[in-house]
Parts: structure tokens; sequence; C-alpha cells
């Protein structure tokens, strides 16, 4: 699916909508985000050097997990994190490069969701995390 049809599903917007596509296959969903090089996260971290921040990347996962989710998110309803468990940082990400991250559902207790996944630029991984969400009404 493209931004269009993510947003149908995920309630984040410019500048926080991180994915440019996403595939669900059963219960994994991959998404995809290019690094173009002006985004907002990269302009202080690091001048001259610019790495993507962690959490940035954590935010990718968790948004393209959202989309296993999509029965749950209502009108009205936001995914909220709730955890982070096992997180690991293993290779920097760049302008230029083009992130996949895999995830998947490990369990659900409505209207908690665990998930687990990794970001990987190349078929290198960059993260591996273990992580958590609750769905929130208004």
């Amino acid at each position: 699916m493209n931004r269009e049809e993510i947003m149908k599903i995920l309630p984040h917007r410019e500048h926080m909508l991180l994915l440019d596509e996403v595939e669900r296959e059963g219960d994994i969903a991959t998404g995809h985000y290019h690094v173009r090089g002006d985004e907002f996260f990269l302009k202080g971290h690091f001048p001259g050097r610019p790495v993507v921040p962690g959490v940035i990347l954590c935010e990718i996962l968790a948004q393209s997990a959202c989309i296993l989710m999509q029965d749950a998110m209502e009108e009205g309803k936001l995914p909220a994190y709730t955890g982070l468990k096992n997180v690991k940082f293993r290779s920097p990400v760049k302008p230029g490069d083009t992130v996949e991250a895999q995830c998947y559902i490990k369990r659900k207790k409505p209207p908690f969701y665990f998930a687990e996944g990794t970001v990987t630029v190349d078929g290198k991984v960059c993260v591996s995390a273990e992580f958590s969400f609750a769905i929130m009404g208004e």
C-alpha cells in the first residue's frame, strides 16, 4: 500500500508519517522508508555526519506494526507505545538508505498488542526489538 492508503489506517501525518509503502502478507508487515536527507530529525543529528536517530527507527517499526492492527484502529482510536524491550542498534542508517522494517504481532490481549521486528538496510540488520502498544480511545 502507498502513503495515501497508509494514512487511511494510521493517524500519523507529515512530518511523522515515516512509511513510504508497506506490504502485508498474513501476519507479517514490511514497511519501507527512503531516507532523503532533508528530514527534521537529521538537522542536528549530527551536523556534517547525519545518522537517523534510533528512536526514529523504532517509530518506523511501530508504524509498520500498526498496519497489522488495522482492524482495531477504528475512527478515533490511537496506537500508543507501551514498551520497548531488548532493543539492539547494530548499524547506522544514513541519508540515501532505504529502510525495510519487518515485524509481526507475537501476542495480543486487546487493547494490548505485543510485537517483534527488525530494521534492515540492504539486508543488513540495523535494529532489532520487541515492543508493545495499547489501542486507546478518545
